[in-house]
């Protein structure tokens, strides 16, 4: 997930020691999951699938069947605006320094013949994921890092803490339980011109390219979205999805936004 994990607590029962001992069991969950759902680490479930050929399977951890199965939903939903498989054709548009590339289209026909979330079967039952097609390359860091911050709540339940507000990067923020104010934790949006909005029991995304530039593919014409400077947040009820959604907003067309947050009046959209 590459990225930094905060936790703020609004429990005024809670004293440091117990504070410091929740957190540790938040950032421990964090942790263990970094290592099943990297695709950077060999020993992590995602490593293992990407390592598969067309008809293997592997069997994986719960975590991973629910972040692949939130994955298909996602891209299901942006009518494949969101693919976490397309790791190949962004492999075409990169030199192996980082620096952008243009490649041949007989180079982006490959690469998509291993890419489509229809490329891979699920098993929940016996959590076990198969493959139709070679070199595939899963990323789910666009689910990952909201699926902490959900399971993150989990512990806090368990813990019977009282509220807390969860960041992850900063890319996305879950607000759970009791908050600052009867409206939610105020939080300043970057947009022109600016918005304040009030999170509560809800999670917020963020995406766009003033970190990492172009580095957002569009799987449905295997060509990266021209960079912009500008920001797409997308609010939701869970930090997965408002994760996967934010990122699958820059791909969208306005028109594609505007019919899903019809779908779904849970959204909020802000750009």
């Amino acid at each position: 997930m590459a990225t930094e994990f905060e936790i703020v607590f609004t429990d005024p029962e809670m004293d440091p020691t117990e504070a410091q001992g929740v957190a540790a069991l938040v950032f421990r969950e964090v942790d263990r999951l970094e290592e099943e759902l990297s695709r950077f680490k060999p020993s992590s479930d995602v490593w293992r699938i990407n390592g598969l050929r067309a008809g293997e399977s592997v069997y994986v951890d719960y975590a991973t069947i629910d972040c692949l199965m939130l994955a298909k939903a996602a891209h299901e939903a942006t009518n494949g605006a969101f693919d976490a498989t397309a790791g190949p054709l962004m492999t075409c548009w990169r030199n192996p320094d980082g620096s952008s590339r243009t490649p041949s289209e007989q180079e982006l026909g490959q690469a998509r013949r291993s890419v489509g979330m229809d490329l891979i079967e699920i098993d929940p039952a016996e959590t076990r994921v198969s493959v139709k097609a070679d070199y595939m390359t899963i990323d789910l860091g666009a689910v990952g890092k909201g699926y902490a911050l959900d399971q993150a709540v989990r512990i806090l339940e368990e813990q019977e803490v009282a509220g807390a507000l969860l960041n992850a990067g900063a890319s996305t923020i879950l607000a759970w339980g009791l908050t600052p104010s009867p409206d939610g934790w105020q939080l300043d949006l970057d947009l022109s011109p600016p918005v304040m909005i009030g999170l509560k029991d809800s999670a917020l995304s963020c995406s766009g390219f003033d970190v990492q530039g172009a580095h957002i593919m569009d799987p449905r014409t295997g060509h990266p979205v021209p960079a912009e400077d500008k920001r797409w947040y997308l609010q939701a009820p869970t930090a997965a999805l408002s994760d996967a959604l934010s990122t699958a907003f820059v791909v969208m067309s306005a028109d594609e936004r505007t019919a899903l947050l019809k779908k779904f009046p849970e959204l909020r959209h802000y750009v």
